[in-house]
């Protein structure tokens, strides 16, 4: 009989167990030793901008210009009595070695404040690898002159600080995630060596996306928290697809078929949903490509590579070890949680069957009121605003960096985050071009190179770059020849939210269509390629309110210890459209999967909803638990930009696990009839992916 591809790979993998394990470690070992040997290349900061900012930061690159990494330290006194401690300062720090260009003391308006601007030597890039002996100096001063408050803000001293957090956040990711996950299958197996098995084959999987990625940056240069959504991703799925396959292949024993059928069916059912799933996942994320930003191609390449070697291993790997393990793959029993995970199904069957009565029994009201559900969760999304959040957001406003931004912001209005004008001219010594930069205060002219910089505050942010933008310069520059582009903080945010605005179209077209042509092949109808698209709409729509109102206006985000900090961050609301489209079909794939495979076993719809549901209500709800503790993981990590990717994935994920599969997706479905399996003339001659059940029709008595 013919089989479909993966079963032909589980059969190959069943046969070859040596082969299949131990090629599989060989390449993890090579992946992971050649990436850790050549490093990850992080994105400079005129790849990671866009638009005008980003042109900006590319002739500076180009014309060796690139700014040292600037540091500001405040010194305040209730009396105004700052000169000894500023004179220590600035003395202490130039005695480390470590810094140049330092400034003067400059007074604020009410002379309780002083600031003292520098810069660090060398490369601004490894800045941060250097400022420790700055940073222990200012704290030895702030220790003598107990009298003053201290504050530093900067480049180095931020991306010390920032560097330092995220490594002891992946950290904590890690430990707790890893822990979470096993916990849940244990449960759900009851056995160690079964629950050991999705986990390692997963930890695996990102340990050899990990060492390709470090060594493709090397091409396509990554953003720093590029390897935390890698884990992120590839974890969740890799333990998810190992829990779908080996389910479905307990399940099988449990029915009284022999170990080799068994694994045959899990390879030809559970397997193939693995393929389709990894494979809608991995082209969605490659959307990403179309947004026009370099970040986005990271986070693309990154989940394509760890989603691959997941899917990889679950299809190839997993059925080897399995083989060989047989029925010690219940090593490790432990009495209670055993019996209940032999059980589990049956009663899980039970349960949901209790649950679909209602929701079947009056699909139209249940389909309605699940609607207004998600669509009352979306409703904040209404008020969404975005911008790239600087660092004094990303970490609360109590956190010692916030702090120091805000007070030296207070005191020095657009001192830490100044915009900085590029100017460039084929003589930028020419009269007119000389007049018109004589026309600002901190204007720095660099002769060879035919470029001059120039440094305005920005002391109302986004009006104030407007007003620069459209009237001041082009007001002062006019007739000169002279071009002239705008960079820093806030230009970088406006024009990365300018480009993402341009950029989701294409995303969202492209995704779309590839997840309808998909389904559409998966299963020969449009009508449920369609279902679909609008299940998983409603599930993005409703994780994009919850972040809205939780991270911007700040409703219970005490309670995962954050704050609302106005506004989501930018390449949020398209990371998580994408990431959501691919990870809804995990489930969409495995439960509509088996409601036609029980559909092909003579049953009727009503009946073959229920049937498919119940069998795949354990693994769904298993998979949904562990996908959810993960991303509540990251939702509890430092940093804002990860909490709101934690939080908006968790949400989506528990909603799409419940209300979308098990009350939306049923109603929906009963409510369609037979209209859900016609295939329109015109595409009856699509190739089939469906799989082809080595073993007899399945024939179940449906109860409710």
């Amino acid at each position: 009989m013919r089989r479909n591809l993966a079963a032909r790979i589980g059969v190959w993998s069943t046969h070859h167990r040596k082969t299949a394990v131990l090629g599989w470690l060989l390449f993890v070992v090579l992946a992971t030793g050649i990436g850790g040997a050549t490093g990850m290349v992080e994105m400079t900061n005129a790849e990671n901008g866009a638009g005008e900012s980003a042109r900006a930061e590319q002739i500076l690159l180009d014309s060796g210009l690139d700014k040292p990494a600037g540091e500001l330290v405040m010194v305040s006194a209730a009396a105004g009595d700052w000169k000894p401690a500023a004179e220590a300062l600035a003395t202490a720090v130039r005695e480390t070695g470590e810094a140049q260009n330092i400034a003067p003391p400059v007074p604020s308006k009410d002379g309780k404040d002083a600031l003292i601007t520098f810069e660090m030597k060398g490369d601004a890039a490894t800045s941060s690898d250097r400022v420790q002996p700055v940073l222990d100096a200012v704290a030895a001063v702030g220790e003598q002159h107990q009298d003053v408050e201290i504050h530093q803000f900067g480049e180095a001293s931020a991306g010390k600080w920032l560097g330092d957090l995220l490594s002891e956040d992946f950290r904590k990711a890690e430990f707790t995630a890893v822990p979470l996950a096993l916990g849940i299958l244990v449960v759900a197996f009851g056995a160690i060596v079964a629950a050991l098995l999705p986990v390692g084959l997963a930890l695996t999987a990102c340990m050899a996306a990990f060492g390709l990625l470090s060594i493709a940056s090397h091409q396509l240069h990554l953003f720093q928290t590029t390897y935390s959504v890698m884990f992120l991703m590839g974890f969740a799925v890799g333990v998810d697809y190992c829990l779908f396959y080996l389910r479905r292949e307990r399940d099988e024993r449990a029915a009284g078929r022999d170990a080799e059928t068994a694994l045959r069916i899990a390879a030809a059912t559970s397997g193939r949903a693995v393929l389709v799933s990894g494979l809608t996942v991995m082209v969605a994320m490659g959307g990403m490509f179309l947004s026009g930003l370099l970040l986005f191609k990271g986070f693309a390449l990154a989940t394509i590579i760890v989603v691959f070697i997941a899917m990889l291993g679950s299809v190839t790997v997993l059925p080897a070890l399995l083989s060989w393990l047989g029925d010690r793959v219940d090593a490790g029993r432990i009495p209670l949680l055993n019996r209940r995970a032999r059980h589990g199904h049956a009663g899980s069957g039970r349960i949901t069957g209790r649950l679909l009565g209602p929701v079947l029994a009056r699909p139209r009201t249940f389909a309605v009121a699940a609607v207004v559900l998600l669509l009352a969760l979306a409703a904040p999304a209404l008020g969404m605003k975005t911008e790239s959040l600087g660092l004094e957001k990303q970490f609360g406003s109590d956190a010692q960096l916030s702090i120091a931004y805000n007070r030296i912001t207070d005191s020095f209005p657009g001192g830490p985050a100044p915009a900085l004008v590029v100017v460039t001219a084929p003589d930028i010594t020419t009269p007119g071009v000389t007049k018109a930069l004589g026309d600002f205060d901190d204007v720095t002219v660099h002769r060879d190179k035919n470029v001059a910089e120039i440094e305005i505050p920005l002391p109302k942010g986004k009006a104030d770059l407007t007003e620069l933008r459209e009237k001041t310069l082009p007001a002062a520059f006019d007739g000169t020849g002279a071009r002239t582009h705008v960079t820093g903080e806030t230009a970088g945010s406006v024009d990365f939210n300018d480009q993402l605005r341009r950029g989701i179209v294409p995303v969202f077209a492209f995704i779309t269509a590839v997840t309808f042509l998909l389904m559409l092949f998966c299963f020969r109808s449009y009508v449920i390629a369609v279902t679909s698209i609008v299940l998983n709409l409603l599930s993005v729509a409703a994780s994009y309110g919850v972040m809205t109102a939780v991270f911007q206006h700040g409703w219970g985000a005490s309670l995962i210890g954050s704050e609302g900090v106005g506004a989501i961050e930018a390449w949020m609301p398209l990371f998580v459209l994408v990431v959501l489209f691919g990870l809804s079909m995990d489930y969409h794939v495995f439960v509509v999967s088996r409601i036609r495979e029980a559909r092909g076993g003579a049953l009727d719809n009503r009946s073959a909803i229920e049937t498919g549901l119940r069998r795949t209500a354990g693994a769904v709800t298993g998979a949904a638990a562990i996908m959810v503790a993960v991303f509540a993981v990251f939702g509890t990590l430092s940093m804002q930009d990860m909490q709101q990717m934690g939080v908006g994935l968790a949400v989506a994920v528990l909603l799409d696990a419940t209300v979308v599969r098990m009350v939306l997706l049923p109603s929906v479905m009963l409510l369609l009839g037979e209209r859900n399996w016609r295939t329109p003339r015109g595409l009856s001659r699509l190739p089939s992916l469906e799989h082809e059940d080595p073993a007899e029709p399945v024939r179940d008595t449906v109860r409710v």
